[in-house]
């Protein structure tokens, strides 16, 4: 069954498109005839209620070195497309914030949201842990130097984070001896002006930071398990982390099996968890990524299950 896919993406010539898992889902979308339409945030707008856009038809090639062709642009309606994949990379900031509303009245239209606005919304990648504290290690989320103060006294070595990062930016590891603690609250807290997220230290961070792809509740049974850098705490593949593939452990399982029920009732049909040891750290929706990397080391092809899952969604 072939239905046409409009994504919403950041620029697809910036894109390395041996790690990116929007290219990966483009790939096997056009492997199967489905017609591809390219466009970025700012090419959507809303007239008299409806969302329009400027889009190109788009065609893709897994080479490096040429991997795009773009049409001429037109104007069209975005509930023309079957399917949108949403793909736009954070922050998540009001003007994506925005773009949800616009996406929202496309969905009313009868298209296909991949994730669900309203979603996108409501599950901020860090906070929706809280949903599920049975499998998080011990978290805060404060605006109170105080209450910091507190928790890094009692859990002796945490982790600190603002909301809106993504790629391991602005991640801190503090110390209850740490002589800096005080002036690194200041500064993610903006003075106690700013949300931000403390949670106890999770040693087995050596073993990686595992993200695992979850498709409508159903989770890929591996996972890309990203190592730090020699002298970092952050796995991310951004800061300079390694990956490894490793299989899902039976903890993983009960994490997502956990998690799925409320992805499904959301309409978050592609999800990235992230879990450290034995705990969920982020519930990733926005534009999660590891497709390539996973579809490499193990013989995968995780768009496809996907594309199989959407061309479900469409037949119902």
């Amino acid at each position: 069954m072939a239905f046409s896919i409009g994504v919403v993406m950041d620029p697809i010539a910036g894109i390395t498109t041996y790690k990116d898992s929007t290219f990966a889902m483009l790939l096997e979308g056009q492997r199967r005839g489905c017609p591809l339409w390219y466009m970025e945030q700012n090419d959507l707008a809303l007239h008299d209620g409806r969302c329009m856009a400027t889009m190109r038809r788009l065609e893709v090639r897994d080479d490096p070195a040429d991997w795009f062709t773009l049409g001429e642009p037109c104007n069209l309606a975005l509930d023309t497309m079957d399917v949108v994949l949403m793909r736009k990379d954070p922050p998540f900031d009001m003007e994506y914030v925005y773009t949800t509303y616009l996406l929202e009245q496309a969905a009313a239209r009868g298209s296909l949201i991949v994730n669900r606005p309203g979603a996108l919304r409501d599950a901020n990648e860090k906070l929706y842990t809280a949903w599920f504290p049975e499998v998080c290690s011990p978290t805060l989320v404060s605006r109170s130097h105080e209450e910091f103060i507190g928790f890094v006294d009692l859990h002796r070595d945490v982790i600190m984070k603002p909301l809106a990062g993504m790629g391991g930016t602005s991640v801190f590891r503090v110390r209850a001896d740490d002589p800096n603690r005080n002036v690194i609250i200041e500064t993610l807290t903006e003075h106690g002006t700013r949300y931000t997220m403390a949670q106890r230290f999770i040693p087995e961070i050596r073993e990686g930071d595992k993200r695992i792809i979850v498709i409508d509740g159903e989770p890929v049974p591996y996972a890309l398990a990203r190592i730090p850098a020699a002298g970092e705490n952050r796995g991310n593949l951004a800061a300079g982390g390694s990956g490894i593939g490793i299989a899902l452990s039976d903890r993983d399982r009960q994490i997502v099996e956990t998690v799925a029920p409320r992805l499904r009732e959301q309409g978050i049909i592609f999800a990235g968890l992230d879990v450290i040891g034995d705990y969920l750290t982020e519930v990733n929706v926005t534009s999660p990524t590891c497709i390539r990397e996973l579809d490499q080391l193990y013989g995968l092809n995780i768009s496809a299950t996907l594309m199989n899952c959407i061309e479900q969604k469409l037949e119902v």
